[in-house]
């Protein structure tokens, strides 16, 4: 029995290209033999799985993808869809969609090294997060890892939660810089885990009063670029003492990312 709930299941092309672009830097997707990728609740159309396949297929050619749902009419659909997708030059081989959900029951046992969840917990009770997390996680290959979270419509606004088998990782932030009034835009589209958690005395709180603090701060380094005062509020993030990942390369796509063990939320 598939384990979920039917969402709303609205999907755009290009919605998750944010994340997307993420995952092609995880380094389980270079050092695993065949790699396999998973897209739980990939919604109404086919659009997004095959977007991601196509841009993981620039660093692993030989990569394949299985697209889970609940929704029996959305496997079809996807089905119908990845079709008239080939008929356009999409590459959609190695390309499936099957009945499923959190338990994703993947045939023969083959375990993905990369699962995206993407825009389904949000709609579910924060409660039946873990239990959600941890029906992925049992299903996740020993280098692999589960990138859960949110984003808006058109997909200028995405924040998300990495996992491995160990547990949560670190959150990513992830915006559009052109015309941004404030970062803490992003607090509307956090992970379920910590949407509600956005409130005096939480990590995730007092991480985004300071994102905005220092996003003000550089507000006259805008006179080179949003990139240049992003990448100048990252920095001044990591110097006051923001566990921060990375660097320039991916702070300058709108991207921060920091340690889960500094935004998780207090019991």
């Amino acid at each position: 029995m598939a384990e979920g709930v039917i969402t709303r299941g609205t999907t755009h092309p290009n919605r998750l290209r944010r994340v997307d672009r993420w995952v092609l830097t995880w380094p389980g997707l270079r050092s695993t033999e065949n790699p396999l990728v998973v897209d739980v609740g990939f919604g109404a159309s086919a659009i997004t799985p095959v977007e991601l396949i196509e841009r993981i297929r620039t660093v692993r050619p030989d990569s394949r993808l299985i697209g889970f749902e609940i929704d029996p009419d959305r496997v079809a659909r996807a089905r119908h869809d990845l079709r008239a997708l080939a008929a356009q030059g999409r590459d959609t081989t190695g390309i499936r969609f099957d009945f499923g959900g959190f338990e994703i029951p993947v045939a023969g046992g083959a375990r993905p090294v990369i699962i995206r969840a993407f825009n389904v917990l949000r709609q579910y009770d924060e409660s039946e997060v873990a239990p959600a997390w941890r029906l992925m996680l049992d299903r996740l290959a020993p280098d692999g890892v589960l990138v859960e979270g949110t984003c808006d419509e058109i997909g200028r606004v995405a924040t998300w939660i990495a996992l491995t088998r160990q547990g949560p990782q670190s959150l990513t932030v992830s915006l559009r810089l052109r015309e941004l009034e404030l970062p803490s835009i992003a607090a509307e589209r956090l992970p379920k885990a910590l949407i509600h958690r956005n409130v005096s005395g939480e990590r995730v709180h007092e991480f985004f009063l300071d994102l905005d603090r220092w996003w003000r701060t550089h507000a006259g380094l805008s006179t080179f670029g949003a990139v240049q005062r992003w990448v100048a509020t990252v920095e001044s993030m990591r110097d006051a003492g923001w566990p921060v990942h990375a660097g320039r390369t991916r702070w300058r796509l709108g991207e921060i990312t920091v340690d889960w063990a500094s935004v998780t939320p207090r019991e």
